[in-house]
């Protein structure tokens, strides 16, 4: 059986959605590039990385996925950070299904550190987490 191709890009303004980013890469055999690197061959799956920031997903992230092609990748799984708000995935599905692209059901989030509020996070035990569901979809959607 052939090897997923697999790309995992991400945007973020703390650090906190990079580390999970960078976990996940690790995990699935690839590097994490921040957004705007576009995605320039096909690819079976997409890990895509935001954060909600003052009750939204910034401008770079809506950006960047009017720039995706449908027809070069096969499906995009979520991840995310946040200090306050929910996870960014309602709000990235419903753009990415806007634009006719496939999106996993399941998604990956976790606190991240925001001045005082949830200090050290993304920890290890959180980076353990997203390493093991990125390798978890993998296994399972290829």
């Amino acid at each position: 059986m052939e090897k997923s191709k697999v790309a995992v890009r991400y945007f973020s303004k703390s650090g906190n959605t990079k580390k999970l980013a960078d976990e996940i890469a690790k995990a699935v055999g690839c590097k994490a590039e921040q957004i705007p690197a576009p995605v320039s061959s096909r690819v079976d799956i997409l890990f895509l990385g935001a954060s909600v920031y003052w009750g939204g997903i910034s401008s770079e992230v809506k950006d960047y996925i009017q720039t995706l092609n449908k027809d070069s990748i096969g499906k995009v799984v979520v991840f995310s950070t946040s200090a306050l708000a929910e996870r960014a995935f309602p709000q990235m599905l419903k753009k990415l299904q806007s634009c006719g692209i496939q999106v996993e059901s399941r998604n990956f989030y976790c606190r991240g550190e925001f001045t005082a509020l949830h200090k050290g996070r993304p920890n290890q035990e959180d980076l353990n987490a997203a390493g093991k569901f990125a390798a978890e979809m993998i296994a399972e959607l290829h």
